[in-house]
This record gives C-alpha cells, sequence and structure tokens, in this order.
C-alpha cells in the first residue's frame, strides 16, 4: 500500500481520535483538521495521498467540492455514521468510496487496498478552474498560462470587460511557484487618483490628512506572490510613472517615507483598452506598456467560443450548488438558445442570467420559454457543434429530476454505417467491454489521470467509473 499520509477532515473531535487511534494501529500517518482549516492544508499538492472526511458538516457538499477543485485525483472517503441521513446522489459522485463508521478492521483493509489498485497516474497541478470549455480558443489559453506560468515574467491579459480576466490571473498564481503565497487584485479604475499611490505602495502615520496610522500597502502584501493590477489602462499618467521605476528596481517608498522597500513581487496587469490606441493619444506610456508587455494572453470573448457555453453553465450551476446558493438546469433547447446569443458583457452576463435562474426556477428545469425575453427570438435548434446527451429533457418533466445534477452532454454515438458485423458474428459481450476500457483510458488520458473528471467526460458516477477500473485491474 503506499498511502503514507493521509488527511482526515472532521469536525467531531471524539470520532477523529477514535479514527486516529484506527490509523496509527495500520501503521499509517495522519493528519486531522476540522472542515473550516481544511482549505489551509490544500496548497502542496503532493502533501497527503489520501482525504477520509466524516459527516455531520453543514459544509459537507460545498467541502467536497473544495476537494474535488483543489486535490483532484487523491481518493476521498466519506465517512457516514448509521443514525446519517441517506448520501445524495451528488455527494456520492464526488467521492471514491462510503464507508459506514463504525467500522471494522477488514472493512478498512478492504477499502485501501481497492483504493490503491485504482489508483491513478501521478496527476499533474490543475490550474485551470473556472476556465471551462473545449474550444480552440480557451485551449490556446490554458496552453499559455501553461507555458508562462512557472517563470517570473510579467504578464499582460488583455480582453473585453467580462471575459474572466482576473480568471486567468488567478489560474497563473495557482500554477506557479508562488502558488502558496499571496494573491493580491486591485483595481486601478475603481480607486481615485490620489489614493491610488498609498493603496498601492502604502504610507506611513501622517503622511496626509487622515492617515491616523501606518498601513501596508498592496505591493508589501503580495510580498513573495503574485500582485494582479486590473484595468492597468484606467491608471493615471504620475501613477503609471511610479509603477514603472518599481517594475525597473523592484523597490518603493511608503507615501510620506524615505525608507526604500526591496519587494519580489509577480506583477500580472490586465486591461479591457486598446493600449496602442492608448499611447497614440497620450493617455497611457509607451515605456510601461513595454514593460508590462512581456508575455501577452488574449482572453477571447464568449460569442467566439459559443460551443463552450454548455461546459460553462455546468461550472457556473456547480460553483451556486458549492456556496448554497440553490441549483437549476436548462434543457437543450434553453442552451441552444443562449449559445445563439451575442453576450457584450460575456462570462459576467452569463454568470448573471444563471444566477437569476437559480432564483426565480429554484432546483426545477429551464426551458426555452423561462429565458427572458431577449433571449425568444433565437431559433430552438440544436447547434452542431454542441454534442447531446440523450438523457438530457428537452422540456419540463413531470417525474423526478436525472439523478446527475448539471447540465449533461457527451460524445455522439458513431453512426451504424461506422461498424460492420463480421460474416463469422462476434463475440458481442466481449466486443463491447474492449470499445468500454478503451474510451476510459482515453477518457484518463484526456483528463491527465483525474478519476473525477473521467467520470464528468464519461457522464458517469466516479464511484462505478472506479468500481469499474478496479474489476479491469483484478481481472
Amino acid at each position: 500500500m503506499d498511502f503514507h499520509n493521509i488527511l482526515l477532515i472532521d469536525d467531531q473531535t471524539e470520532r477523529a481520535k477514535q479514527i486516529e487511534t484506527v490509523l496509527a494501529f495500520l501503521e499509517y500517518a495522519v493528519t486531522t483538521v476540522s472542515s473550516g482549516e481544511s482549505e489551509n492544508r490544500l496548497t502542496d499538492d503532493d502533501a497527503f495521498d489520501l482525504i477520509l472526511v466524516g459527516t455531520g458538516s453543514e459544509r459537507q457538499f460545498s467541502l467536497l467540492t473544495l476537494l474535488d477543485e483543489r486535490a483532484p485525483g487523491i481518493p476521498v472517503v466519506l465517512l457516514t455514521s448509521q443514525d446519517a441521513a441517506p448520501v445524495s446522489s451528488a455527494t456520492e459522485q464526488k467521492v471514491a468510496r462510503i464507508l459506514p463508521w463504525p467500522t471494522v478492521h477488514s472493512q478498512w483493509q478492504e477499502t485501501l487496498h481497492s483504493l490503491t489498485r485504482q489508483r491513478p497516474q501521478p496527476r499533474r497541478t490543475t490550474s485551470h478552474k473556472g476556465l471551462a470549455g473545449r474550444s480552440k480558443a480557451i485551449q490556446t489559453t490554458r496552453n499559455l498560462i501553461d507555458q508562462v506560468a512557472k517563470s517570473d515574467a510579467t504578464v499582460l491579459i488583455l480582453g473585453e470587460s467580462g471575459t474572466g480576466k482576473e480568471v486567468v490571473a488567478q489560474a497563473l498564481h495557482r500554477a506557479s511557484t508562488r502558488r502558496d503565497k499571496a494573491f493580491v487584485p486591485v483595481n486601478c479604475g475603481a480607486i481615485p487618483g490620489e489614493l491610488l499611490e498609498s493603496e498601492l505602495f502604502g504610507h506611513e502615520k501622517g503622511a496626509f490628512t487622515g492617515a491616523l496610522t501606518s498601513r501596508q500597502g498592496r505591493f508589501e502584501l503580495a510580498e513573495g506572490g503574485t500582485l494582479f493590477l486590473d484595468e492597468i489602462g484606467d491608471m493615471p499618467l504620475p501613477m503609471q510613472v511610479k509603477l514603472l521605476r518599481v517594475l525597473q528596481e523592484r523597490c518603493f517608498e511608503r507615501v510620506g517615507s524615505n525608507k526604500t522597500i526591496q519587494c519580489d513581487v509577480r506583477i500580472v496587469a490586465a486591461t479591457h483598452r486598446h493600449l496602442e490606441q492608448e499611447i497614440a493619444e497620450k493617455r497611457f506610456r509607451e515605456d510601461l506598456y513595454y514593460r508590462l508587455n512581456v508575455f501577452p494572453i488574449e482572453v477571447p470573448a464568449l460569442r467566439e467560443r459559443a460551443e463552450d457555453i454548455p461546459y460553462l453553465i455546468d461550472d457556473l450551476v456547480a460553483r451556486m450548488q458549492a456556496n448554497n446558493r440553490g441549483s437549476v438546469r436548462l434543457s437543450r433547447e434553453a442552451i441552444a438558445s443562449l449559445c445563439q446569443h451575442d453576450w457584450p458583457g460575456n462570462v459576467r452576463e452569463l454568470s448573471n442570467l444563471i444566477e437569476r435562474l437559480t432564483i426565480t426556477h429554484p432546483e426545477g428545469i429551464v426551458d426555452k420559454a423561462d429565458l427572458p425575453e431577449k433571449f425568444q427570438h433565437y431559433e430552438a435548434k440544436i447547434l452542431p457543434e454542441i454534442a447531446w446527451n440523450d438523457a438530457e429533457p428537452e422540456s419540463k418533466p413531470n417525474d423526478a429530476a436525472d439523478p446527475m445534477p448539471g447540465n449533461s452532454f457527451a460524445m455522439p454515438l458513431m453512426p451504424s454505417a461506422a461498424v460492420q458485423l463480421p460474416e463469422q458474428g462476434i463475440d458481442l459481450k466481449e466486443y463491447l467491454a474492449e470499445l468500454e476500457n478503451e474510451l476510459i483510458r482515453q477518457a484518463l488520458e484526456e483528463c491527465n489521470g483525474v478519476v473525477a473528471h473521467a467520470a464528468k467526460l464519461l457522464n458517469m458516477r466516479r464511484t462505478t467509473l472506479v468500481e469499474k477500473l478496479r474489476k479491469t485491474d483484478s481481472a
């Protein structure tokens, strides 16, 4: 067995002590934290080999969602007490095993052995949270993030308002060697020019009227980490000069001080403005532009990647569920109508719509007729670039909702002409088993061995995929 370090997340102190005793007897190293402390223990991607989660927490679903995002590929075992409510299908999908507590030694051993056998290949760090989709445009953005993340090069993120420039900046930080340090955002367009210097560099007591105490600026708060300068194109010219000096010399002074402070901060800037035009109109310094534009990343507008909208909807709904802000499902006709919209507000506009629908149709299914009026004139046609799962409801059903959460879509089946029955016949069961194994292999390869993501590609629960992998390994 290769579970060298186990993370136990449990808010019940007595049960946690019992589990620690059992694991110590089995010679496992275990770290125990409460659900509130768990987020701070998931910064090191290779710290834990197995995660055990106790039930009884109101944050259980959001905690499992956090683990899915922060620790993809690490098996999660959910411990249930005898008097606990039945586990929902949405929760079941997020864990590798459900183990009753108290349990016996043989069940522990069987669980740990089976998880050892089905563990995927060593996973790669996932940093693309929030960058949902499979379009060529978003794949190019992900590739650029991966290329520049490990360096300390200054990055300039360009794109229209609402395209998710801060999401790209956060992805850069998570993929960088600075991910254990702070990510500090500041909107240069939202802070008055006369206050921006103090906001960035800090000030000493008495430096100006109202400066009653000394205060650190954003550069000091981001020491060792990443400083995200959003809407850099709106920065006043006098501040552009001071920022240029920091980029060149890596030092600054607080307002009202002559003490030089050295800084080790990676700069990531973003703007929706065309900086070349701003330079031509004398509103942006050309020398600062070249300092910032070391590695540009263009974030595509949503209208340029309409095929990503179903994936974005699925991601947005999952986030709403994780934050206990409700849930909603959209029919294929509704999503097809959304795919034809121009989305001038980009992903932010789509996010606002999904939040509105979770309020007007809580836990329900939204059809095309339920969308706001501006979407009604689009034809309810299924776009060819979107492959749908046949199980997805075409309209509001009278029966219970599909147990799979979100908006399911999958690869279409091959046309019948693509497969020819040999004259001598075939072993259909064996043929289908081989086809299934090959598709599972491709899904795992596509998802870098992350079982949860592969299960989503295959439109099945993670526990179902884990069981299939276990049977394959034991065959």
